[in-house]
């Protein structure tokens, strides 16, 4: 699984005109689930995302947590994040689960977010959206976990 995590002033997620997600500050996270990943990589990378430490103290170093923050989370899924550019110049999408891997693992990073105690929206699974943002930092880091779906 790989997570583009993005710390935020607000964010928001739209299918067609219906805003399906909205946070305030805390971290955006575009998820993507490869092939080979399991509910172990959602659980593993739930936590390791809440424990970021991407907050600034202070001091304005980077400091503090999701969690000790008690900030919100956005998740997004984003299948594309498996894109492979290296060949022609179409991205190949072959290491992306389909859906019905990647649904409910999608679904297990969320919960594992929620069993922490964080606050989370998320976006509409499998839909057209429009996510919009308000970067802070800007402070953006990819996280993969262990597997990285191999």
């Amino acid at each position: 699984m790989r997570a583009l995590v993005q710390r935020v002033k607000e964010a928001e997620v739209r299918v067609g005109e219906r805003v399906v997600g909205r946070i305030g500050p805390g971290l955006v996270v575009l998820l993507g689930v490869a092939r080979g990943d399991g509910e172990e990589d959602a659980r593993w990378l739930a936590q390791k995302v809440a424990n970021l430490r991407i907050f600034e103290n202070e001091a304005g170093r980077m400091d503090y947590s999701l969690l000790e923050k008690e900030l919100e989370v956005l998740v997004v899924s984003q299948f594309t994040l498996y894109g492979d550019c290296r060949h022609g110049r179409r991205p190949d999408f072959t290491a992306a689960a389909p859906p019905e891997q990647a649904f409910p693992l999608y679904r297990a990073f969320c919960a594992g977010l929620r069993e922490l105690g964080l606050r989370v929206a998320e976006g509409e699974f499998g839909a057209y959206m429009l996510l919009s943002l308000v970067n802070d930092g800007p402070v953006t880091v990819m996280v993969e976990s262990k597997t990285g779906g191999t």
